[in-house]
């Protein structure tokens, strides 16, 4: 072989490994072997050939990788945290290359051997890459495929990546230097470097490109409320009321001297008259009138894209008596909080839900039955969860019984497999579940009685939320998909396809014109119920995506995922607020409270935390635009429990929150 045809060779080796400057590399190289002065050009390209060969073979991926391990683990404590950044995308496309290659019990061998390095924050990809038996298996991976074509950003600061590449170079490992230059792109930044535990965009690997995550999130977002709802008349007739006191006020005043020069009996019937006709407003809205302007009061308002329900007279009165006495909450004045804990399950509890006001628990089993307990024949427990002594559920709290006898409840069967979520139609007269079956079944709490069994999904059906004003409903499942139904038609009326993984859970906005999905891909989207196209595509879990909620105003939606962070988006920036740290473990489950200035988690870590949303949207306006995004608060108060995951949290429309789990013995 003559100079040219090494100097072909070893280009077109380059090429292939991703180099763009394939020839500048190779002259830089020979320059510098010039300069040294002790081999000749064709030696130098011989060398890098013979990298080139032995690259292709499988002992090159363990061997590199083994040692740029090692190296990240030897590193100053300083900057280790950011170079362990670089292992996992190193690991997973040697993986993918070597299966791609054929090697299959090499890869099998090297996955097996690295895993452990990995397991804890990426555990649900590895889960899915243990399957890539054959290349074949590779190239119809959606996940995998999506991974190899767009790159991996990784953050470093300015000395961790000079370091790096000073190693790069020492190791002439050709392999390992290929895999980073075609799947890594390094955001470099000045500075002393940061832990992983403080940035959430310290590795963004995921499926989705981010420049087509960032074009989905031009799209326009109609946050706002419905017009002419029923809250928005309470508030209107609130601000009417409001008035009527200021008039009567300054009437008062101008009327005072007048006031004195009457008699007693005259004065007492002056100012009954003025009470009477005050009464006649603030008699249909209740002895409090709101002071503070919600956040609910001051968001716009749009048309609905849906044909919404007609609600009923007395579902209307219903709604506006809860809104005369709703408690008003912030920092300082916290929700009081019902439990209600489920003894005796087995660990066969897979979900909870509670009614609007408290008076429907239902809990879904793994021996595919429903179980609604009306907690009006049940009296009040004194036995709830507590912890030191102290109730989480500091008014009262509730237990729930799995055996008959000693707890009455409906059984409601039909399903042929476990029940993962069930959602209560927002009068109570409905409850809907969805089971592993694929199906999702209606249920009568009147009659109780099935209804109607909705097929569509062709996979376990994780969740199902009724829409703020029933008859639709959304669902997600293993399939990939989230959609949307209506009660009265059998197959689904849009389907949003888009995740590359499970659809674990979904949110209705409050206007009905959006939903949110979250997935094991570790994104959150938004949907457009009227198109079903995805217009906001959040980014920045590190783990599955378990729960989701959206604000009463319909701006913010906050998220929790598997490794028990908690994120807060804007929904018509597609930003992340903040991320709200202090669980331990999985947040099964969110809910904002009324007025928009709460937001509760409830996790597996057996507490239900408070946060004040209101500081966390004011520190993030300040924080705007500086680097790893708002500023982290803690959560105003924490409330454990003493052996109960929290599975369901949802506030009443008078903002008493309701909780709901399992106890668990032994634990």
């Amino acid at each position: 072989m003559d100079e040219e045809d090494i100097d072909k060779a070893v280009m077109a080796y380059l090429r292939k490994k991703g180099f763009k400057d394939a020839e500048r590399v190779l002259q830089e190289e020979q320059n510098r072997g010039s300069s040294a002065g002790s081999r000749t050009d064709p030696e130098i390209a011989k060398q890098i050939l013979t990298f080139a060969d032995s690259g292709d073979g499988p002992s090159q991926y363990h061997e590199g990788y083994s040692k740029l391990r090692s190296w990240c683990y030897g590193s100053l404590d300083l900057y280790k945290d950011e170079l362990l950044r670089v292992l996992y995308p190193v690991f997973i496309h040697s993986y993918m290359d070597l299966v791609g290659k054929g090697f299959v019990q090499e890869a099998r061998r090297f996955f097996n051997c690295f895993r452990d390095d990995h397991d804890m924050m990426y555990k649900r990809d590895l889960q899915k890459f243990e399957g890539l038996l054959t290349p074949l298996h590779l190239e119809e991976m959606e996940f995998a495929s999506s991974l190899k074509q767009s790159k991996v950003n990784v953050k470093l600061c300015q000395y961790s990546y000079e370091l790096l590449l000073q190693y790069l170079q020492r190791s002439q490992s050709l392999t390992m230097l290929g895999i980073i230059n075609e799947h890594i792109n390094f955001k470099v930044y000045p500075g002393h470097p940061s832990s992983i535990s403080d940035d959430f965009e310290a590795v963004s690997l995921i499926g989705n490109s981010l420049d087509m995550a960032k074009q989905i999130n031009q799209k326009e977002v109609h946050w706002g409320l419905l017009e002419d709802s029923i809250e928005e008349r309470f508030e209107k007739q609130g601000a009417l009321a409001s008035d009527l006191e200021k008039m009567d006020a300054e009437n008062k005043e101008v009327d005072g001297e007048d006031n004195k020069r009457k008699s007693v009996e005259g004065n007492k019937q002056s100012v009954s008259g003025k009470k009477t006709k005050k009464e006649k407003v603030v008699g249909a809205l209740g002895k409090t009138v709101r002071s503070e302007t919600s956040t609910v009061s001051v968001a716009p308002r749009v048309k609905p894209e849906l044909t919404l329900p007609v609600t009923s007279p007395d579902e209307e009165e219903s709604i506006l008596e809860d809104l005369r006495i709703r408690v008003q909450l912030n920092s300082l004045a916290l929700p009081s909080v019902s439990f209600y804990t489920f003894i005796n399950t087995h660990n066969g509890l897979n979900c909870s839900a509670v009614s609007h006001d408290g008076g429907l628990v239902a809990g879904g089993f793994s021996d595919s039955s429903l179980k609604v307990w009306d907690m009006s024949k049940i009296g009040e427990q004194t036995a709830s969860t507590d912890a030191q002594g102290e109730n989480v559920a500091p008014q009262n709290g509730h237990v729930l019984g799995s055996e008959e006898r000693k707890q009455p409840y409906t059984l409601l069967q039909g399903h042929a497999g476990p029940v993962h979520a069930a959602s209560f139609s927002p009068d109570g007269d409905y409850i809907l579940s969805s089971s592993s079956d694929s199906t999702i079944r209606l249920w009568s709490t009147k009659l109780k009685a099935n209804l109607v069994s909705y097929k569509g999904h062709n996979y376990p059906v994780w969740d199902v939320q009724f829409s703020p004003v029933g008859h639709y409903f959304a669902s997600s499942s293993h399939d990939r998909t989230a959609r949307i139904w209506s009660m009265d038609r059998i197959q689904p009326l849009r389907i949003m396809a888009g995740h590359l993984s499970d659809v674990d859970c979904v949110q209705w906005h409050a206007n009905c014109n959006y939903i949110a999905s979250g997935s094991s891909d570790k994104t959150v989207r938004l949907w457009d119920v009227q198109s079903g196209e995805c217009v906001r595509v959040f980014v920045g879990h590190r783990s599955m995506v378990l729960s989701l909620a959206m604000s009463p105003d319909g701006r913010y939606l906050a998220s929790g995922d598997e490794d028990g962070s908690i994120m807060m988006w804007d929904l018509s920036s597609g930003r992340c607020i903040t991320p709200l740290l202090g669980h331990t473990s999985c947040v099964w489950t969110l809910a904002f409270s009324c007025e928009g200035t709460l937001l509760a988690s409830g996790s597996a870590d057996c507490t239900v935390k408070l946060w004040d949303v209101t500081t966390s949207a004011k520190i993030s306006k300040v924080d705007e635009g500086k680097s790893g995004g708002g500023s982290r608060l803690r959560s105003l108060k924490a409330l454990p429990t003493k052996s109960t995951p929290v599975y369901n949290l949802r506030f009443s429309r008078r903002n008493l929150l309701f909780a709901a789990g399992p106890f668990l013995r032994g634990t």
